[in-house]
């Protein structure tokens, strides 16, 4: 991994050794206000695009840094996460095995649930086991809960689709027995997709897993709702009803919109074609004058990689996301905090990886990483089945 030193930079955040132009003058070797680099308004001569984006780069490029520096320290699941997002911006091989460690994972919970959907009873357990177990911190996981609590049959297929698409994007599922690969789909397809996906309730609350949820039955081959499901979306979220919606609300409609993009990329595997998505960019463009005073930037890093992903990454919101990203940084720490200021490390690789994405971008993406090869199938070999 690479390890580098990161500034620190008091009154604002500021750029070591950056050449970028200031009032006309290139000043190089130089810290410079990010305030002065990429503002709204006029076109950008090629020189000052060019330096716009060196500290876009330099930026997410010490943010990398700082959560690799401390890679050991995050869980399991957030290392997963970081590993995956940054192979698919860079390719970088150093990542490779960061995902394959992922990837035996993977195929060691898809060896339980193996053996929890061949029981019915087992299955029925499971399912309440993860309803009790449900995280009800925040108000938002407390109305998840109760959600679930009226379809907790949904709790094992929904957890079961999203490690098949997993397996799906590390080219892992022609690895496994036809026979054992058939048990896992039928479970998954035993539920009721269209009656969960398409109802109000669910959508209000759950819009940005509705969205990776559609996606990955279309890209397994199970069913294509995706119709279905865009149209009770609009349906649920009129146009005029945007301004009335709650925080949580609104929130839940723009995480909608972005992981519909994502999810139809293969999560930042490939582009999107405009077209497919033009009401998302429409919509989210509409939005521009409110999402920097009111989005966390969870959001709006999502908001920026959506347009990016569909290739209107010249939108002007593009670059107004990446400034407030960069402003956003905390001065000492040079990592994105939490709308409380936290520093955490843990709670924050979303929102960080995500910078680290949108400032780092170059419209080029790296499928995979391609598993079949490295990663062994032995957990579906015997009936011995491996812990998650």
């Amino acid at each position: 991994m690479v390890s580098l030193l990161v500034v620190g930079w008091p009154g604002g955040q500021v750029l070591a050794d950056s050449a970028v132009r200031v009032d006309g003058a290139v000043q190089a070797n130089s810290a410079v206000q990010i305030n002065d680099v990429g503002q709204a308004g006029g076109e950008l001569s090629t020189n000052e695009s060019t330096a716009r984006n060196d500290v876009y780069q330099q930026a997410a490029t010490e943010i990398q840094a700082i959560y690799e520096a401390q890679f050991e320290a995050l869980s399991d699941d957030k290392q997963r996460h970081f590993a995956q997002r940054i192979w698919r911006l860079t390719g970088d091989p150093e990542y490779l095995a960061l995902n394959e460690a992922y990837g035996e994972r993977l195929l060691g919970e898809l060896a339980e649930y193996d053996d929890i959907v061949s029981s019915p009873e087992k299955l029925s357990e499971r399912n309440r086991e993860m309803l009790e177990s449900y995280p009800v911190r925040t108000t938002k996981q407390r109305r998840r809960q109760v959600m679930f609590s009226e379809r907790s049959e949904m709790m094992v297929p929904k957890h079961l689709l999203f490690r098949l698409a997993q397996a799906n994007y590390h080219d892992l599922l022609g690895e496994l027995p036809p026979e054992r690969l058939a048990r896992l789909e039928a479970a998954v397809m035993a539920v009721d997709w269209k009656d969960f996906l398409t109802d109000p309730e669910v959508l209000s609350v759950y819009g940005a897993q509705v969205a990776n949820n559609v996606a990955f039955l279309n890209q397994l081959g199970l069913v294509d709702l995706r119709s279905d499901v865009v149209q009770a979306f609009q349906q649920l979220y009129p146009s005029e009803r945007i301004d009335t919606l709650s925080r949580a609300e609104y929130y839940n409609w723009l995480y909608g919109m972005t992981h519909i993009v994502i999810a139809y990329s293969h999560y930042y595997q490939r582009l999107v074609p405009e077209k497919q998505v033009a009401w998302i960019i429409e919509a989210l463009v509409r939005q521009e004058d409110k999402l920097l005073d009111s989005v966390k930037e969870d959001i709006l890093a999502e908001v920026a990689l959506s347009l990016q992903l569909t290739g209107r990454e010249d939108l002007p919101l593009v670059d107004a996301i990446r400034n407030h990203l960069l402003e956003s940084r905390d001065a000492d720490a040079g990592i994105i905090p939490a709308a409380d200021g936290s520093l955490d490390l843990e709670d924050g690789e979303h929102r960080n990886v995500l910078a680290i994405m949108v400032l780092g971008w170059e419209g080029q993406l790296f499928p995979g990483p391609d598993l079949s090869q490295s990663v062994p199938v032995s957990q579906f070999e015997t009936e011995e089945m491996a812990t998650p």
